[in-house]
């Protein structure tokens, strides 16, 4: 996690946002960019990442805190591909055109061996999610979950057609009451969702209700978390 709300590497700075770095053997993807670059990029030099390495930022949705990050990356070395849901504002896309690739997204496409997106999900709020082959199963990012983390974790399923080992980033459960809560809870378990590491606008209810729940196969989530597991086969 490269930003985020929620403390977990003292060296690093909180604010309200997300974004999670995925490195594979092949490639290294930013998923959502936080809410400013100041922070975004303040993070990743501490954790001595290299810019000219990110090959693609997929973004989850519109909202700022989402994407507030994304013109100060691209105002570095950095010229990743970016994969933006084809619902954002003409002005938005136009400008990331000015400075890097883009790619819209409407349906299910793999970005990547082995990292898909689900395509655009939900009406009020568009969003998409990420999905991750490992040898564990799928690990499905979430930016804000708006669609609902359920119905993300469904359609990833059905896009790469494997079990979900991990559910990672934020389920937007911050005003839920505690039936919605364990509603939610049980049908992820249903699903065969193995892990979970909530973070950003989960809610401190919500979380402390997964980490009840799944007990040992929940994972404390904020900024500087590292998760590490084997690609897919190996």
């Amino acid at each position: 996690m490269v930003y985020d709300n929620n403390p977990y590497d003292p060296r690093l700075q909180t604010a309200w946002g997300f974004g999670c770095l995925v490195q594979t053997d092949e490639a290294t993807i930013l998923f959502d960019s936080g809410g400013d670059g100041a922070t975004l990029l303040g993070n990743m030099a501490t954790l001595g990442i290299d810019l000219q390495s990110i090959e693609v930022v997929v973004l989850s949705h519109i909202h700022g805190d989402h994407t507030g990050g994304l013109g100060a990356l691209l105002g570095t070395v950095a010229r990743p591909t970016v994969y933006a849901p084809r619902s954002f504002p003409a002005r938005f896309k136009a400008d990331v055109r000015s400075l890097t690739a883009l790619e819209e997204v409407t349906g299910p496409v793999g970005i990547l061996p082995g990292i898909y997106t689900t395509g655009e999900m939900g009406s009020r709020i568009v969003e998409q999610a990420m999905a991750v082959e490992t040898a564990e199963g799928l690990v499905v990012i979430t930016g804000c979950a708006h669609p609902g983390v359920v119905e993300m974790v469904r359609r990833a399923k059905q896009v790469v057609e494997a079990e979900v080992y991990l559910v990672l980033g934020g389920f937007h459960l911050g005003g839920a009451n505690q039936r919605k809560i364990e509603r939610i809870i049980a049908d992820l378990q249903a699903s065969g969702v193995r892990r979970v590491a909530p973070c950003h606008c989960t809610g401190d209810k919500a979380v402390k209700a997964f980490a009840d729940a799944f007990g040992a196969d929940f994972i404390p989530n904020g900024v500087g978390c590292v998760t590490t597991m084997d690609a897919q086969g190996k």
